[in-house]
C-alpha cells in the first residue's frame, strides 16, 4: 500500500484486462463453433465457461504470452476445421518454415510435455495441414525446453471425439462428466464439483460402531 492506492490491486486488475484482451471470443450461444482450448482441457470446465461462467484467478504477466503473441500476429495463425456441421477452430501462436509453434509459461520446467498441450500442438498441424509442431516452455528465471512432435491420426481422432461429445452437451444442456487432473485445485468451478453439501441426518460414530448401547 502506497498512499491511498492499493498497487496490488492496481497490478491485478491490470492482469485481469490484458487477460480479457488476448483471450480468444467465444459467443456461448453458437454450439457449432467449437475452440481448441475448450476440448483439450476438462470439458465441464468448458461448459460452465459458456453456461454459467466465474472469472479466473490470474496467476500473473508471464502465462499471458501466448495470447499476447497471437494478438500481435506475429507469425499467429487461426485456422478451422470442418467436422460434419461443427467448426473447429485453433490458433497457433507462430508458424514459421512450415512448422507450428505453441509456447507455454511454466513454474517449472517440466520433463514431458502436459497432455493438453500436446493434443493442442496436434490439431493444429491438422488445421493448418502442417507435418511438424513444437512445444516450447519457459520459466520466470528465463530458461526453456522444447519437445517437437509430427502429426498424429489416432490423436486427433481423440480430440474430433471430444469436439462431438463437448457439442451434443452444450446442445442438451447436460454437464459433462468430472475429468480429475492437478488444475483442478486452481478452477473457479472446483466447488462446483468437488464441495456439494448433502442434506441429510448426520451419523453418529458411537452408533455406526455399535459403541455406547446398553447390554
Amino acid at each position: 500500500m502506497m498512499g491511498d492506492r492499493d498497487y496490488r490491486q492496481v497490478i491485478k486488475s491490470t492482469i485481469d484486462s490484458i487477460s480479457r484482451e488476448v483471450e480468444p471470443q467465444i459467443d456461448a450461444n453458437d454450439t457449432k463453433t467449437i475452440h481448441l482450448h475448450e476440448v483439450v482441457r476438462c470439458l465441464r470446465h468448458s461448459y460452465y465457461d459458456r453456461t454459467d461462467p466465474l472469472e479466473p484467478e490470474r496467476a500473473g504477466f508471464n502465462n499471458l504470452i501466448s495470447g499476447l503473441l497471437r494478438k500481435m500476429q506475429y507469425g499467429s495463425k487461426l485456422g478451422e476445421y470442418a467436422i460434419e456441421d461443427i467448426k473447429l477452430k485453433g490458433q497457433a501462436d507462430m508458424i514459421v518454415d512450415d512448422v507450428v509453434m505453441i509456447f507455454r509459461y511454466s513454474a517449472s520446467l517440466p520433463e514431458i510435455p502436459l497432455s493438453s498441450d500436446v493434443l493442442y500442438l496436434n490439431a493444429c498441424l491438422w488445421i493448418f495441414n502442417k507435418v511438424d509442431g513444437i512445444i516450447i516452455y519457459f520459466s520466470s528465471d528465463g530458461k526453456e525446453a522444447s519437445f517437437s512432435f509430427t502429426k498424429e491420426k489416432k490423436m486427433f481422432e481423440e480430440t474430433v471425439r471430444r469436439v462431438r461429445v463437448l457439442n451434443n452437451l452444450l446442445g442438451e444442456k447436460k454437464v459433462p462428466i468430472l475429468e480429475p487432473s492437478e488444475e483442478c485445485s486452481s478452477c473457479q468451478y472446483y466447488e462446483r464439483c468437488y464441495l456439494k453439501q448433502k442434506r441429510g441426518r448426520g451419523i453418529n460414530l458411537q452408533d455406526l460402531l455399535g459403541l455406547g448401547k446398553s447390554e
